[in-house]
């Protein structure tokens, strides 16, 4: 059995955008589900939901049936947590908080076998290398991952240039809720200052030849962010999706339910 090629880092490559969904219901029944509607990506996040190594697994496991590249997100840049993650299978990591190049450094090292990074050898147990079925896992493993950092603070953003510039860096993912709080508009995500530094990150990553992302759940902001060059774009949440459609059913049988609507420029 022989490596096959990470078709998600591919596209980035070729610079095809990807459209994607964020799975925060911490299900691999939802997962699942999600998998199988056409979407080109799905994020499994570990970051934010209560996921474990174990129940993010299982998520895995449940959309491998599916032509859907699923990115995992961990908890924290850790590189104990990230090489569980890698020999579980997951292949695209969406890393948090990264603030500066040395960080962004870390995240590669953590998923590149030596002597290219840090990562422990342990195929024969691997999910990802088929418990050593897959004969060219070791050889070809570091060629296949795809690292996505992602900038959600001022900090980040005055350091992006030194983050696009690390050899292993394959994308980077704004984070536009954190990013707002971190400008001092925590409740204001659609203040022109954001939304500003938003354009021209996603212009930047964009020349730097790196693939920019995003989640964006609001239609039209998402076809702009799409429009100035960015690859991999999360148009909506699965938990925020289910809360919306149950309360826009709820509202049509009971007079007080409010539709919940989206404040401008936020994220979900």
């Amino acid at each position: 059995m022989k490596h096959p090629v990470n078709a998600f880092k591919q596209a980035l490559r070729q610079g095809r955008s990807q459209i994607g969904l964020w799975h925060g219901l911490a299900s691999p029944y939802v997962a699942d589900l999600c998998a199988g509607l056409g979407y080109d990506w799905i994020l499994l996040d570990g970051e934010h939901v209560p996921n474990t190594v174990q129940t993010l697994l299982a998520q895995l496991q449940a959309v491998s049936a599916h032509p859907i590249a699923p990115i995992v997100r961990p908890s924290w840049n850790d590189p104990v947590q990230i090489k569980l993650l890698l020999d579980m299978g997951a292949q695209n990591l969406l890393i948090p908080m990264v603030q500066n190049a040395e960080q962004a450094k870390a995240a590669v090292a953590a998923t590149r076998y030596p002597p290219h990074g840090i990562r422990g050898v342990g195929a024969a147990l691997a999910r990802a290398a088929r418990w050593g079925a897959t004969t060219d896992y070791v050889a070809r493993a570091n060629q296949e991952m795809c690292v996505i950092c992602q900038v959600e603070t001022r900090e980040a953003l005055d350091n992006l240039d030194e983050i696009l510039a690390v050899e292993g860096v394959d994308g980077v993912f704004i984070g536009p809720a954190d990013l707002a709080a971190s400008m001092g508009y925590l409740t204001e995500p659609g203040h022109p200052e954001v939304l500003s530094a938003i354009e021209d990150a996603i212009v930047r990553i964009s020349k730097a030849g790196k693939a920019p992302g995003i989640l964006q759940a609001n239609v039209e902001a998402a076809h702009h962010y799409l429009s100035l060059g960015a690859l991999f774009v999360a148009v909506g949440v699965d938990a925020v999706l289910l809360r919306q459609a149950a309360t826009a059913l709820l509202a049509q049988f009971k007079d007080e339910v409010a539709v919940p609507v989206a404040q401008p420029g936020a994220a979900y």
